[in-house]
């Protein structure tokens, strides 16, 4: 399946989602290109639009090889088997998480304006515009988990087979596609353009975020 464009992967990934309305479930979408995502569900679902952000800590020689991901609290969502078969130094990971803690913050204040978050007993959904080694989701359903939702649903239009199958052991998925050879999430989609800070800021405020 190849898909438009994100809005044209959101559409497909909300029509399967439907019966979630009655529970009100509280959209978090990972920046950038999953708030556009995450922006047509919560509208089809007739809830608010909200965001996590969690970031990737590359390797040392190859920054986009995740190594794992941290949340903004600090916590972090390590890769074991990467980290150990590259012996990467435990003092390349602190720094990387204090630089990537940095970039959180300015994130939450720019986009949403505050870090607080109220999960308990309530339906979280965690979206994106596709996932490769899924390790900021990862970071972001382990730190969901500690706010006691009352379920836990990922969502996204595109991961690895191989992904998608350690995912649903953690979370409820739901996926349009999980091939089993995969190379990147962009070629999945005709249209895939960055997606800049403004136009996050802009769709946020529409769904009432106040960023700083």
């Amino acid at each position: 399946m190849i898909f438009k464009d994100r809005e044209d992967a959101a559409r497909k990934l909300a029509k399967k989602m439907k019966h979630l309305r009655h529970e009100k479930p509280v959209i978090l979408a990972i920046p950038r290109g999953g708030v556009v995502t995450g922006d047509v569900i919560a509208k089809e679902l007739g809830v608010p639009l909200d965001i996590i952000v969690s970031r990737k800590i590359g390797a040392p020689a190859n920054h986009e090889l995740a190594i794992g991901a941290v949340m903004h609290d600090g916590s972090f969502f390590p890769n074991v088997d990467i980290i150990n078969a590259l012996h990467v130094p435990k003092q390349y990971i602190d720094a990387e998480i204090k630089s990537e803690l940095e970039e959180i913050s300015r994130r939450l204040m720019k986009f949403r304006g505050n870090t607080e978050y109220d999960l308990e007993n309530k339906t979280v959904i965690l979206i994106d515009d596709g996932i490769a080694t899924g390790a900021t989701m990862f970071a972001a359903i382990d730190w969901v988990r500690k706010q006691n939702p009352r379920r836990l649903i990922v969502a996204i239009p595109v991961g690895p087979k191989e992904t998608i199958e350690r995912l649903s052991h953690v979370a409820e998925v739901v996926v349009l596609e999980a091939p089993e050879f995969f190379n990147a999430v962009g070629e999945f989609y005709e249209q895939f353009e960055q997606v800049d800070d403004s136009e996050v800021v802009v769709i946020l405020k529409a769904h009432g975020h106040k960023p700083s």
